[in-house]
């Protein structure tokens, strides 16, 4: 049995966590999404990928409920056992899920951290929309995923602004994961990081990842990056999702033309 067929069954005998279906949202006759549709279940990574403008962006929002569709539906599948439907439930019902069952990191870190506050505080607050008041608990917290993203501990009081662009990225993969989420959405999670740190980076969320089982959808251009942490790749161009499948099966035998000439570089992002 080939190991693409294993992860098949596998996936096939659990329940989708997260269930997309016929999502559109558009700005203009090629602007945003169309008619996207797909399962997430747990513990599996999908990547979408596609040149700017291709609708990636669009559809993360729309999948973290941070924007309504014109028309589709997603369901969730609570930690509870109960099946949301995300278009369906208040605004505030969709920020507490961003707070504590699911997580959304930003491609700059500055717009995903309180940058006027320390480091161990960005990484509390999370805990403490859960509920957890003891200052022990949360300092123990801080400190215990300061160490996990590879961050000295005893930085735990300094501000991010202190920190460089990789740390700061670092922190705010901390900040997220602290509440234990099921899900968490990336958007362009390396953007803007030199190589090297883009590496370091890589290798911890990959870790991280699997050694947690989290349920993940991350945009990106860079199809190195989709290859090393996706299991799955949606390929976006002009609104529209082209091709979808096994990322190996797809990067490396592509169907559309359009995936043919993205995974051969002829197309920039």
């Amino acid at each position: 049995m080939t190991a693409a067929v294993r992860v098949n069954r596998e996936l096939a005998a659990l329940e989708p966590l997260f269930s997309v279906n016929n999502v559109s949202k558009l700005y203009g006759p090629e602007k945003g999404c169309q008619q996207v549709s797909f399962d997430l279940y747990p513990g599996e990574v999908l990547g979408i990928v596609g040149e700017s403008g291709s609708g990636k962006s669009t559809l993360l929002s729309l999948l973290a409920g941070r924007c309504l569709p014109d028309e589709g539906q997603i369901s969730y599948l609570r930690e509870d056992g109960q099946l949301l439907d995300l278009y369906a439930s208040s605004e505030a019902q969709r920020r507490t899920l961003l707070r504590t069952e699911w997580g959304f990191v930003e491609q700059n870190p500055r717009d995903g951290l309180r940058m006027g506050v320390s480091a161990g505080a960005n990484i509390g607050e999370r805990l403490m929309a859960q509920g957890v008041r003891n200052y022990g608990e949360l300092r123990g917290a801080g400190i215990s995923w300061l160490k996990q993203v590879e961050i000295d501990p005893q930085r735990i009081d300094d501000l991010p602004r202190t920190f460089s662009g990789g740390m700061q990225q670092r922190l705010q993969i901390a900040r997220n994961l602290v509440s234990s989420p099921r899900l968490i959405f990336m958007d362009e999670p390396t953007g803007g990081l030199d190589v090297s740190v883009q590496a370091r980076l890589l290798d911890l969320l990959r870790g991280l990842v699997r050694e947690l089982g989290l349920a993940v959808v991350i945009v990106t251009h860079d199809l190195a990056v989709a290859r090393l942490l996706a299991d799955r790749l949606l390929v976006m161009r002009s609104s529209r999702v082209v091709e979808s499948g096994l990322t190996d099966q797809i990067l490396d035998d592509p169907q559309h033309p359009y995936t043919q000439l993205l995974v051969s570089s002829v197309l920039q992002p």
